[in-house]
């Protein structure tokens, strides 16, 4: 079984296409009620974003609720560029046998600008090579660890990571502009269950994985992240398949 999270599709896409060419089936971590038995299953694997190089939180705390298993393990982290020691610090709260990066378009546009398309379907093109490597890997068992970790990791990883997680996952300014049409999509697909609409317009409570879903995957583009994202494209992995 392989268990993911996903913010806009691209950990979702892998680790469907993963299953897809293993024979196996991807289950949304949000989708489930409490840690599901490991019993029986030949593989497991768990496929997510790296945010600030760290794995996002709902997989961490998914991870430590995991039992350890005889199945074959694995995990699949989506980055824009490296992952500093991810890999590392998630195996600690769940054994993983085999490790991967796969570099997939960015979506973060709080801190920059949108790939051009040329850019973003060339990294689309080099993810679908490496996830037919990855999936026969993984049906022969393999152990591999082919993590592009970068500079710096220890760093980034022990440090920024953490500084990211309590000052820059603030909801505060996240807001609704005039081009807002209330039609609730956000509401119903935030992972954190964090917004509400309030007189048709979109309010964010406290809680926030800043997976951008809302603001990428908002028909009308309304959603800005204070001034850091206003004249900003927005990325949706939905457009290029």
């Amino acid at each position: 079984m392989i268990f993911y999270f996903s913010g806009t599709g691209n950990s979702e896409w892998v680790a469907k296409n993963i299953a897809a060419k293993t024979g196996d089936r991807a289950v949304d971590i949000c989708s489930l009620s409490g840690a599901p038995s490991l019993d029986g299953e030949a593989y497991v694997g768990l496929v997510f974003p790296v945010y600030a190089w760290g794995a996002a939180q709902p997989m961490s705390s998914f991870a430590k609720t995991l039992p350890q298993t005889s199945a074959f393990t694995f995990g699949i982290c989506t980055c824009g560029a490296d992952a500093g020691l991810t890999m590392k610090k998630l195996s600690s709260l769940f054994r993983l046998e085999s490790c991967y990066s796969v570099v997939m378009p960015s979506n973060y546009v709080i801190g920059e600008d949108v790939e051009s398309d040329e850019e973003i379907k060339a990294k689309l093109k080099r993810a679908e090579q490496e996830i037919e490597t990855i999936s026969a890997e993984i049906l022969q068992k393999k152990r591999v660890y082919r993590v592009s970790e970068g500079s710096l990791k220890a760093l980034k990883t022990n440090f920024i990571n953490p500084a990211f997680n309590k000052f820059a996952r603030s909801t505060k300014p996240f807001y609704a502009d005039k081009s807002c049409t209330g039609c609730g999509l956000c509401e119903r697909t935030c992972p954190a269950g964090t917004i509400k609409l309030v007189n048709s317009s979109p309010t964010w409570g406290k809680e926030c994985f800043q997976c951008l879903r809302c603001i990428n995957c908002c028909p009308e583009g309304a959603i800005q992240y204070g001034k850091k994202t206003e004249g900003r494209g927005r990325y949706n992995i939905k457009k290029y398949l």
